[in-house]
């Protein structure tokens, strides 16, 4: 058995919107429900990008500023909304299971880190990834969601993975926060910015 190198890689932890899928259609048509269902106009890209990366809460109090009523109104709607109605139009980004498997094989471990609430779980059944990561930790499970590091020390401290053998994927710069913050590398995905 060969030594591990100081800067061998231990577990890879990655963003579920934007890496593991391209959510945007999928996150486009419930936002757009939500803000039909009350009353207002669909979404604007900048608003749709700050739903896509935030969480479900986040993104209400987004598009409603300073309208508790309306707020109100659309969460009583997202009570009501079957995640699985969207989780549909998810694509998962090519060669993922691969890429999974070849990790695994390599004793690495992986891990989803999301700002996702309820709906992860039907993502993890939908798409049969149980078996392809270790962990999975969405905004229900911490206290704070990200950018916020308490998801991935969860994932360092459940997983026995130092943060100097970790690396993030995601691509937002609430991911590259949320790397930053919690003292691990980050590789950006389909982003340059």
């Amino acid at each position: 058995m060969t030594a591990k190198n100081k800067n061998d890689v231990e577990c890879v932890i990655y963003d579920c919107d934007g890496v593991l899928f391209d959510s945007l259609d999928a996150n486009r048509r419930l936002y757009n429900k939500i803000a039909a269902a009350t009353g207002r106009g669909e979404l604007s890209p900048a608003e749709l990008q700050y739903c896509h990366t935030h969480t479900v809460y986040e993104a209400i109090r987004h598009l409603f500023p300073g309208d508790a009523g309306k707020e109100k109104q659309a969460l009583e709607v997202l009570k009501n909304v079957d995640f699985r109605e969207f989780i549909v139009f998810l694509k998962m980004e090519p060669n993922l299971i691969e890429t999974l498997e070849g990790l695994k094989k390599r004793g690495i471990k992986r891990a989803i880190c999301t700002n996702r609430t309820t709906s992860m779980k039907h993502v993890v059944e939908k798409f049969c990834l149980a078996p392809y990561f270790d962990m999975v930790v969405t905004a229900l499970d911490v206290e704070h969601p990200k950018p916020h590091p308490s998801a991935v020390e969860k994932i360092l401290q459940e997983l026995g993975v130092e943060k100097e053998r970790v690396f993030f994927l995601g691509d937002s710069e609430v991911d590259r926060e949320t790397a930053v913050s919690a003292g691990v590398r980050f590789i950006s995905y389909k982003n340059c910015e």
